[in-house]
């Protein structure tokens, strides 16, 4: 089964490793019995299915979710059940993935034309002209 990244970017469900441990928090009875947490282990750095520029921004985007060796881990306990926090696992997975799929808009760096300059300094000119007409003068 394969998990839609973005358009043209699948990821294999093979891809990817899940263990489950004790999760911390409210879980009464259940707490110290059943293993809840998931843990998702993606091999990014040896992923066929990224490309280079992609692989990169994935493992900078993920920070210290990210082992030396390039392996991301992602723990999911926000929910009771196993299958809950699986799935939310490989959404949050796919959200990073998609994240380093985008691809940054080139900015050109511009600068004001000499009229837009001008007019600028006139207008302040004028404003400064107005402010100093409010104050009173004195003529002895």
């Amino acid at each position: 089964m394969t998990i839609p990244i973005s358009p043209g970017l699948f990821l294999a469900e093979s891809e990817l490793e899940f263990s489950y441990i004790l999760a911390s928090g409210p879980g009464g009875q259940n707490d110290n019995k059943v293993a809840t947490a998931a843990q998702l282990r993606f091999d990014a750095a040896r992923s066929p299915s990224l490309t280079d520029r992609v692989r990169t921004r994935l493992l900078e985007l993920a920070g210290s979710r990210a082992t030396r060796d390039g392996v991301i881990v992602i723990t999911a306990r926000r929910f009771r059940t196993q299958q809950r926090n699986r799935e939310d696992a490989v959404e949050r997975l796919a959200a990073l993935l998609r994240e380093a799929t985008h691809r940054q808009a080139f900015r050109v760096a511009t600068r004001p034309s000499r009229a837009a300059r001008q007019r600028r300094l006139d207008g302040k000119s004028h404003r400064a002209a107005i402010k100093r007409g409010r104050s009173a003068s004195y003529d002895d």
